[in-house]
């Protein structure tokens, strides 16, 4: 494999769905590890499969050399009535992936959202768009919640995400401007950047000197098109194979790819597919996708003829 200049992992997702559970939901992190292992990669994040116990964790995990890098935390901070069990409650997660050696925390807002917010029913078909109060509040969490990363060597890298109220290009630029840059950070994905109607090598120019970790994520683009015609939701979207793995979508990485080695980025970036690994399995998709991902490095001296 190809030496990248950044730290490249792969995620657990492109093995076991989050938020699609029947993807994948018989493999067992024992697999998911070993597969990794296997690919060369010594990166990735938690996934619901992976043992709760951090004693064992970190064994299974050491043994075969791999980091977690980071766990996904929702945060409910744009109502103010959550706002200090939520704080809370991300203090206790940052106190585990500092156990865990970790340094980023992804984190999202899902307040609003369809799927994520546990005030809403399943009858309901909308997001909810934050109001000014809203994104006060939201931002006052997450500007808390930074300090709190920061107490324990993390930093708290916000995953715009579809299907969240913090998905377009303007929301994404709202957020970067309201929140504070020592503390608040960006996560950088390249499949949600383009659901969310944002061109990704755009985004990450825009907003690099705040990105703090980097997801590989590839869109299929007919299938987001159709997808956006029919008017489906986000999960749906997950179903119905709208994303998938660098290489095999639409996303051209190479710029994106240039971007990071000219800039110098030396953090974690994670392959993501999201899609039912029955049809597309985990493990030869990922090789595919570091084949691609090496194809677009530039050559080093000692390798042209």
């Amino acid at each position: 494999m190809a030496l990248f200049p950044f730290r490249l992992g792969v995620h657990p997702i492109n093995w076991v769905g989050e938020d699609v559970k029947e993807h994948g939901d018989d493999t067992t992190y024992e697999r998911i590890m070993d597969d990794i292992q296997s690919l060369g990669l010594t990166g990735t994040e938690m996934g619901r499969k992976f043992p709760a116990d951090i004693v064992l964790l970190k064994r299974e995990l050491a043994k075969r050399n791999i980091q977690l890098v980071s766990q996904w935390k929702s945060v409910l901070f744009s109502d103010p009535t959550y706002r200090e069990q939520e704080l809370e409650a991300f203090r206790q997660h940052a106190r585990f992936l500092q156990e865990m050696g970790s340094k980023v925390i992804s984190t999202c807002e899902v307040g609003g959202s369809l799927h994520f917010d546990p005030r809403r029913t399943p009858l309901e078909r909308e997001i909810i768009p934050l109001d000014e109060e809203g994104w006060t509040s939201l931002v006052e969490g997450l500007n808390a919640a930074g300090c709190i990363a920061k107490e324990y060597g993390l930093k708290l890298t916000y995953h715009h995400h579809g299907g969240t109220v913090v998905e377009s290009p303007a929301e994404i630029d709202k957020l970067m401007e309201l929140t504070d840059p020592e503390v608040v950070y960006l996560l950088f994905d390249t499949g949600h950047a383009l659901y969310g109607g944002a061109d990704p090598l755009t985004l990450l120019r825009k907003h690099y000197d705040r990105i703090a970790y980097v997801h590989l994520k590839d869109v299929r683009e007919a299938k987001l098109e159709q997808a956006k015609a029919e008017g489906s939701d986000f999960v749906t979207c997950i179903r119905n194979g709208v994303f998938t793995v660098p290489g095999d979508g639409h996303i051209d990485f190479r710029p994106i790819v240039q971007e990071l080695i000219d800039r110098g980025y030396n953090g974690w970036a994670l392959l993501e597919g999201e899609q039912d690994p029955a049809e597309h399995p985990a493990r030869d998709y990922a090789a595919r996708a570091l084949d691609y991902l090496s194809s677009l490095l530039p050559e080093q001296e000692g390798e042209r003829a």
